[in-house]
């Protein structure tokens, strides 16, 4: 992913350079015409390449065909002329001729599509797997083989299985004995880059030896759940354990860490509540409109904060009035005929959820963290479900990694996949991995993903 946006990247930059000498006869007239094209040139490549990133386009996970690609490139593009407009409006010295611009956009287009059909076609496909040797044949060995999805194996190959001392062997075809060779000795035999240790039970059986071999000639050795947490970007619940968490890196909260995440909560925050008071209004009228004068707009609902501390999250009404009259908290359902019409609207368009920005500002919730549940909810999953209490470690957010890579939850089967993925990025926060989430949100809202 990183080789392809430098790659677009690349493209993106030269697009202005190109269009300037077309238009222009040469980039010496364009420079002097319009002034330095270097600055602009990156201005223009940072917004397209950003435009990107938001319609999902760099998800290392994600299973997107070619046509797909070039739906999203087009939109991207299209979000990038819009963004464009508004910074020359605002900074006149950075604008560039419609006549540069159009050509500049064409070129991109034309170049990130054959750029994107070589990567899917061939680099995609062999060149960046690792070739990985899964030492154990049990049942958590397993957990590799139930990884079936093209796009989540997109990172490794598997060249042999071997079954470990103490395995129960779950399925035998393609299982490799050792018969007196060493676990190096079959590696390099294979062509291995790794070795996941997979085994059912390492007590006594783990070969320190000829693992420690293998690392001294080269060839990476790492654990099970270091290894799926890489690969499908969560924390697996159940195979996990308190000294694994324990001794794993991660988790780190410094001061600095959560000075600049509360600095991007305050700036997106108030960002959004200033532009998007108008559409607030509107939406506000519409409710007012179905629902009559009288019918509140806001929803106050008690949520489950960091520390497992209570506060009312904000949203817009999107269900009836008395949609839950017994006074029993209750999961939302597909097509729920509870939501209103305009509710419905503003669900999938994740409109109702705006009034989340003013729990951001007053530091209740972070614009990036997991989702927020009910204490209703929040006991019953504690009690079944282990480690669903360390989500609440962190301030709950608006959007997060769990919201990107899962659908709604609305069931305890759910709660446990997003768990997962909460737990990953519990372990994994850093502001980049926030600003990566927030921009990749917006393909979430325009392709109305996981809205119910």
């Amino acid at each position: 992913m990183l080789l392809l946006a430098a790659f677009e990247l690349v493209v993106l930059y030269s697009s202005v350079y190109v269009a300037g000498a077309i238009v222009l006869g040469s980039i010496e007239e364009c420079d002097r015409l319009l002034g330095p094209v270097a600055p602009k040139a990156a201005l223009v490549s940072s917004v397209a390449l950003l435009s990107l990133v938001a319609m999902g386009l760099y998800q290392y996970h994600q299973r997107l065909y070619f046509s797909e690609a070039v739906v999203r490139l087009l939109v991207g593009l299209a979000f990038t002329c819009l963004a464009l407009a508004i910074l020359f409006y605002a900074y006149p010295p950075l604008m560039i001729t419609r006549d540069i611009a159009a050509v500049a956009i064409g070129y991109a287009l034309i170049l990130l599509l054959v750029v994107r059909y070589f990567f899917v076609r061939t680099v995609d496909e062999h060149v960046f797997r690792r070739a990985t040797l899964v030492y154990g044949a049990g049942e958590r060995a397993g957990s590799i083989r139930s990884i079936r999805r093209r796009a989540d194996r997109r990172g490794f190959k598997v060249v042999a299985r071997v079954a470990a001392m103490g395995d129960t062997v779950i399925e035998d075809q393609g299982v490799l004995r050792t018969n007196g060779k060493s676990i190096t000795d079959i590696a390099i035999e294979k062509g291995a880059e790794e070795i996941v240790v997979a085994m059912d039970d390492r007590r006594g059986n783990l070969p320190i030896r000829e693992l420690l071999d293998a690392r001294l000639n080269g060839i990476d050795v790492i654990d099970l759940l270091q290894f799926l947490e890489r690969e499908t970007g969560k924390i697996r619940v159940d195979l996990v354990s308190p000294g694994w968490l324990i001794f794993s890196p991660g988790f780190r909260r410094s001061r600095i860490r959560r000075f600049a995440k509360r600095a991007l909560d305050l700036l997106v925050s108030g960002s959004l509540l200033v532009l998007a008071f108008p559409l607030m209004l509107l939406v506000a009228l519409a409710i007012k409109i179905e629902d009559g004068l009288s019918a509140p707009v806001l929803y106050r609902q008690c949520r489950v904060g960091r520390g497992t501390t209570t506060f009312d999250v904000l949203k817009f009404r999107s269900m009836r009035v008395n949609a839950e009259a017994d006074g029993q908290a209750v999961w939302a359902s597909k097509n729920d005929d509870r939501v209103t019409r305009v509710g419905n609207f503003l669900r999938n368009s994740r409109l109702d959820e705006f009034p989340q920005m003013f729990n951001v500002f007053a530091g209740q919730m972070s614009i990036v963290g997991p989702r927020p549940e009910r204490p209703e909810f929040v006991r019953d999953l504690q009690e079944t479900i282990p480690y669903y209490s360390e989500r609440h470690v962190v301030k709950p957010g608006v959007t997060g990694w769990a919201q990107l890579k899962y659908m709604y939850g609305a069931s305890e089967e759910d709660a446990v996949e997003k768990l997962q993925y909460d737990l990953y990025y519990i372990k994994n926060q850093t502001i980049l991995l926030d600003i990566m989430i927030i921009l990749q949100t917006v393909e979430v809202v325009l392709w109305g993903k996981g809205a119910r």
